[in-house]
């Protein structure tokens, strides 16, 4: 009899471990097909700027190495409205940039594409993602994060216009001004123009996404506003030493223009977090309560 019983109970054990196996694989195959998707919204973003390439190398790519880009334009018209002298604007960017390889341009084309498609896909991306995150959320957890892929996307076009119109313009001007010595002529691959633009601009991009990583950090008990609030002095100091990098000239409004929205987004992301904090704890208390 016992030995009937514990046969029954392997089977029914056994059953319960193939039924979590079959619903491992069912969520694999579930993500295999957000991702598959994904891919095909970046793919298919990454065609439409393949096609349309002239304009995204000559305007996009190479806005930043170009006198009359926009950002240099406006600070030519700051420096002259409040009279800041002739460094702050910005009339030329020193360095040729050539290729060195035989399938260089090719090559940069389809990598700049991609990294078109990237950028251009990336909503749809989040919106995967959630659609998959979805379904295991409580409904608690639903409302509080519906206005996740709005957000997310956003403040990850906000980055990409701050590193592209600011940090990207200004770190080209003063690498591509800074020598060791005047004997040393700088010419720069384009490979290389490429990678710094793109990871100015993208890296500026996911920075932004930091009141997100904030939001999951807090709901996950991990981050706090009191422990943001404690090492405030550490971020400030961080994003001065960041702005000073990238700004071309030593003056003061300069490196304020370029970390004041940096010091927004982190005051932001203490509110994300104290938000969150107070919500768990209304939520706990209810609980309590029943």
């Amino acid at each position: 009899m016992k030995e009937k019983k514990s046969l029954v109970e392997a089977i029914k054990e056994k059953g319960k471990t193939l039924e979590a196996e079959m619903s491992f694989f069912d969520h694999l195959e579930v993500l295999r097909w957000h991702l598959i998707r994904s891919a095909v919204a970046v793919m298919a973003a990454t065609v439409l700027a393949f096609v349309f390439y002239d304009f995204i190398f000559d305007t996009v790519i190479m806005g930043p190495k170009n006198p009359n880009f926009l950002t240099y334009r406006l600070m030519c018209a700051i420096g002259e409205r409040f009279d800041m002298g002739p460094e702050f604007c910005i009339t030329e960017i020193p360095g040729k940039i050539i290729n060195t390889e035989l399938a260089g341009q090719f090559t940069l084309q389809l990598n700049s594409s991609l990294l078109a498609g990237v950028v251009l896909g990336f909503p749809y991306l989040l919106w995967e993602i959630w659609r998959f995150v979805k379904p295991a959320l409580h409904d608690n957890e639903r409302k509080s994060a519906s206005g996740f892929v709005f957000y997310a996307s956003l403040l990850f076009a906000c980055g990409i216009s701050f590193g592209y119109f600011l940090v990207a313009p200004l770190s080209v001007n003063f690498l591509s001004n800074y020598t060791v010595s005047p004997i040393i002529e700088n010419t720069i691959t384009v490979d290389s123009y490429l990678s710094t633009v793109a990871t100015l601009t993208l890296g500026t991009g996911v920075v932004f996404e930091l009141p997100i990583v904030i939001y999951i950090l807090s709901r996950l008990g991990i981050m706090t506003p009191e422990f943001m609030r404690e090492k405030r002095r550490y971020a400030i100091i961080i994003i001065l030493v960041i702005a000073a990098i990238v700004t071309p000239t030593p003056d003061i409004l300069t490196m304020l223009t370029v970390s004041f929205p940096l010091f927004l987004l982190y005051e932001l992301s203490i509110g994300v977090s104290k938000r969150v904090y107070k919500n768990k704890q209304k939520e706990e208390q209810e609980e309590y309560s029943n």
